[in-house]
């Protein structure tokens, strides 16, 4: 008995389905647990470089914020006014564009295939604790102290000891974000910690929740974070300390982020103050922040290091 052709393209349609599955399975399967040909054996960090370039550095991290947000005076005047008293720079990542790859990159130097951070966002219990040197064990071994306000993620990924003071969420909003900066504040003003970390989520939230970039929403997010933003300058000096602020990928015009758009791998770099030569850098890579902020800190630069120290 002949089969009838649309059973065949039937069964054919749906073997391509079934096999399509199982190969996206086993990619997303691989990311998942991905590990840097580093992982058993980090490079040993080197000496320390010497004396320090400013008092304190304090590094800003709008999660998802674009660069095309940033540069808009009209939704981000506080942050434009940085720019025009500092440096800037468009910052270029390599994919995946998710945001633990991203912070890991930022802090260790690295890029996701030698950082041995996570190649892919996962749940809370089960992000990794980064196996390579980063900036806030540089710190830490050079005696100096840190602090770290942010999401949750950053709780697993560096190691707590490295760690001196910290206030961590589970929000994304701008709820948690005012939680974030309300612990973060008191650090600033005491001025006792030389590395701090503040993390503002809303931007991405925004981004997955409210609509995304092309929403009202999002450049409202933008706003409130660019508020946060002089908010923390104004516990500074900027004569005596170093402010950095950037993102970690940005996000599609439809909201969402993860993949190899053009669009989610350019960020904003905007840095002022102490021993910050101004002007526009033009083009950086994400693996330059880590070298940069080490020299400003004088602690050693970390060991995976794939990026160099910027100068105008």
């Amino acid at each position: 008995m002949k089969i009838p052709r649309l059973v065949v393209l039937i069964v054919i349609s749906v073997l391509i389905a079934g096999l399509a599955y199982i190969w996206g399975t086993a990619l997303m399967g691989s990311l998942y647990t991905y590990r840097s040909p580093l992982h058993e054996n980090p490079p040993q960090a080197g000496n320390a470089l010497g004396q320090p370039l400013t008092r304190r550095v304090v590094l800003v991290l709008i999660d998802a914020l674009r660069a095309d947000t940033a540069s808009n005076a009209n939704v981000m005047p506080w942050l434009d006014e940085l720019r025009q008293q500092g440096a800037s720079a468009t910052m270029h990542s390599q994919p995946p564009s998710y945001s633990a790859p991203g912070y890991s990159t930022l802090f260790i130097g690295a890029w996701p295939d030698i950082s041995d951070g996570p190649a892919i966002n996962t749940e809370y219990a089960d992000m990794p604790t980064w196996t390579q040197d980063n900036l806030f064990s540089a710190a830490h071994r050079a005696g100096l102290k840190t602090a770290v306000s942010g999401y949750n993620y950053f709780e697993k990924l560096i190691p707590q000891d490295a760690v001196t003071d910290s206030f961590y969420t589970a929000g994304e909003d701008a709820t948690a974000d005012h939680e974030v900066l309300d612990a973060a504040l008191p650090w600033l003003e005491r001025g006792d910690h030389q590395l701090v970390l503040i993390h503002i989520d809303q931007v991405d939230y925004a981004g997955h929740y409210e609509g995304g970039p092309l929403d009202p929403r999002w450049n409202e997010a933008a706003s409130r974070s660019d508020e946060l933003i002089q908010e923390i300058a104004s516990f500074l000096d900027l004569t005596q300390d170093t402010l950095l602020v950037f993102s970690d990928h940005g996000q599609i015009d439809m909201g969402g982020h993860g993949g190899h758009e053009p669009i989610t791998l350019i960020e904003p770099f905007v840095a002022v103050g102490r021993s910050i030569l101004p002007g526009d850098y033009g083009d950086i890579q994400m693996v330059d922040v880590a070298p940069t902020v080490a020299t400003l800190l004088g602690t050693n630069i970390p060991a995976a290091n794939q990026g160099k120290v910027l100068t105008n």
